[in-house]
């Protein structure tokens, strides 16, 4: 069946690119079992042709198989940055990543680590591949938040070159510092060891094929944050905040970081996280016990989106502790994080 399927899609062709998109390398993961069809329809870029293109996949689809269920997954995947990697060696494991995105924060507390882990989660169960690092040398909390404690990566030693091998679980590649000590263990490391560790976390892991690979940065401004935005290959930056005025004052501190002129990375934009209270039995209720509009201001100082807001549930918290978390279920967590990408 599977064979017919390929058959029938190949007889779709790219109106712009003139070549049928099998031929192009546009369709992956297909699945093809009774009345039920699946696949990811796979775009280098935003296509203003992707959606007749989907519906033109589900016609003729349709058309062969009338009573079959189908699903066509739409992605947008970027082609790796291959001329990095060639200029430096160093950059050889991050070859097959399509983009590289640091989830950053000028204060602790803002629950920075929740919303990388959660946003992780729901590229993976959009279709997309993905890792995630945690470059929070001093508070590694993946592990935790993963229910992935107590794991030890496996290293592939090949000559001199020793590659270490991400942690899978959620459809997720995760690796984090916190693998490597124990839970109660404080790191006692100056700047340059801890920046040389998260070089490592990074660097010297075999990610493979990813879409996005997100980096959990520590809070503040310092030379963890200057050697990732020096010597990896950031696409750009998310900067997560809360309604507080004193967090929002050190968040500033971190976008005009990435602004200045010596730096100058990419801000994607801000995500507000408790933005509001809502009590689990009453969901349209919003109760902005941290205040209310201070994340819109920001952004529209800085000229930024507004990516996402997220509410604070009590769910969330007790999700995290258990290694579930939210995004893995739908819900105002995955809702609002679903509409980034």
């Amino acid at each position: 069946m599977k064979e017919r399927v390929l058959e029938i899609l190949s007889g779709v062709m790219h109106p712009a690119e003139g070549r049928d998109i099998v031929a192009l390398g546009m369709v992956e993961n297909l699945q093809a079992d009774g009345d039920n069809i699946k696949f990811n329809l796979v775009f280098p870029r935003r296509d203003p042709l992707a959606a007749s293109i989907k519906e033109a996949c589900r016609e003729a689809l349709q058309a062969a198989f009338p009573n079959a269920r189908i699903s066509i997954l739409e992605l947008v995947r970027s082609t790796p940055a291959s001329k990095k990697v060639a200029l430096d060696p160093d950059l050889e494991n991050l070859s097959q990543v399509g983009s590289v995105i640091a989830i950053a924060s000028g204060k602790g507390g803002v629950g920075k680590s929740m919303v990388a882990v959660n946003l992780a989660i729901t590229l993976a169960r959009k279709g997309y591949r993905v890792g995630l690092a945690d470059a929070d040398i001093y508070g590694p909390s993946i592990p935790k938040m993963t229910a992935t404690e107590g794991v030890q990566p496996e290293a592939e030693i090949d000559g001199e070159k020793q590659t270490i091998i991400p942690v899978e679980k959620y459809g997720v590649k995760w690796m984090s510092i916190g693998y490597f000590a124990r839970r109660e263990q404080a790191l006692v490391w100056r700047g340059p060891m801890a920046s040389n560790a998260l070089k490592q976390m990074i660097l010297q892991v075999g990610w493979g094929e990813l879409d996005y690979l997100l980096i959990d940065l520590p809070p503040g401004t310092g030379d963890i944050q200057l050697t990732l935005v020096s010597e990896v290959p950031l696409d750009g930056v998310i900067v997560v905040t809360t309604p507080q005025k004193v967090a929002l004052a050190d968040v500033e501190k971190s976008i005009d970081m990435f602004l200045n002129p010596k730096i100058d990375k990419h801000i994607f934009g801000i995500i507000e996280n408790m933005a509001w209270f809502t009590p689990e039995e009453y969901p349209d209720h919003k109760y902005y016990i941290f205040g209310r509009g201070g994340a819109e201001e920001l952004a529209d100082k800085y000229n930024l989106p507004l990516l996402a807001q997220i509410p604070l549930v009590a769910s969330i918290s007790s999700d995290g502790d258990s290694g579930t978390p939210a995004a893995l279920h739908d819900g105002p967590v995955f809702d609002a994080l679903s509409e980034i990408f």
